[in-house]
């Protein structure tokens, strides 16, 4: 008796055509989409022209930190130069050794 009862059940809950129709949904892309076309193209272009301006700010920036580092450097190396001076007297007005 309860086998009679879920058998129609079953057969309405797998029909095909439900099954068909609930499986083919139209794909709906909105503008600016990739595939979509011109919008797509338009969308690109400025994504490419934004990263460009990007690694630009980027370069100018490390070039900035390079130019404060060869200051720096220069900088040590004048006070080196001026340390060995020191040195060179100290050592000439010790007497001991002919520098």
């Amino acid at each position: 008796m309860q086998s009679t009862t879920l058998r129609p059940i079953l057969r309405i809950t797998t029909n095909s055509a439900v099954l068909r129709s609930l499986s083919t949904t139209p794909r709906i892309m909105a503008a600016g989409d990739i595939a979509s076309g011109k919008a797509g193209a338009e969308k690109d272009s400025f994504a490419r022209r934004e990263a460009a301006q990007e690694a630009m700010y980027i370069r100018e920036k490390e070039m900035e930190k390079l130019a404060r580092l060869k200051a720096k450097i220069q900088e040590q190396r004048k006070h080196m130069d001026e340390l060995d001076k020191h040195i060179d007297e100290y050592t000439k007005g010790q007497g001991g050794e002919q520098n």
